[in-house]
C-alpha cells in the first residue's frame, strides 16, 4: 500500500455562482433553472481543499462530463 492511498482531498469544480432565497429554492420545481453570475465564455473554476488551483473548460461527450484544464493558478493569481 502506497504512502499517498489514504490522503483525501476535496475538489470543487465551480461553473457559476448564485444567491437564492430558500424560500424560492423550496417553490422550484423539475426543470427549474437557476441563473449563475457568469457567461457561457467565462472559464470554469477548479477547487482544490478551498484553493483555487486552474481555470478550465467544461467538456461533454454524450453522458460523461469533464474539465479540460487552460490555466493553472499560481500562488497569488486569481
Amino acid at each position: 500500500m502506497s504512502a499517498i492511498d489514504d490522503i483525501t482531498i476535496d475538489v470543487s469544480i465551480v461553473l457559476g455562482s448564485a444567491q437564492i432565497p430558500i424560500s424560492q429554492i423550496l417553490r422550484m420545481g423539475r426543470g427549474a433553472m437557476i441563473a449563475l453570475d457568469c457567461g457561457h465564455d467565462d472559464p470554469t473554476l477548479l477547487y482544490v481543499n478551498g484553493k483555487l488551483v486552474a481555470k478550465g473548460t467544461v467538456l461533454v461527450n454524450e453522458d460523461q462530463m469533464s474539465i479540460e484544464i487552460n490555466h493553472v493558478v499560481r500562488k497569488g493569481q486569481g
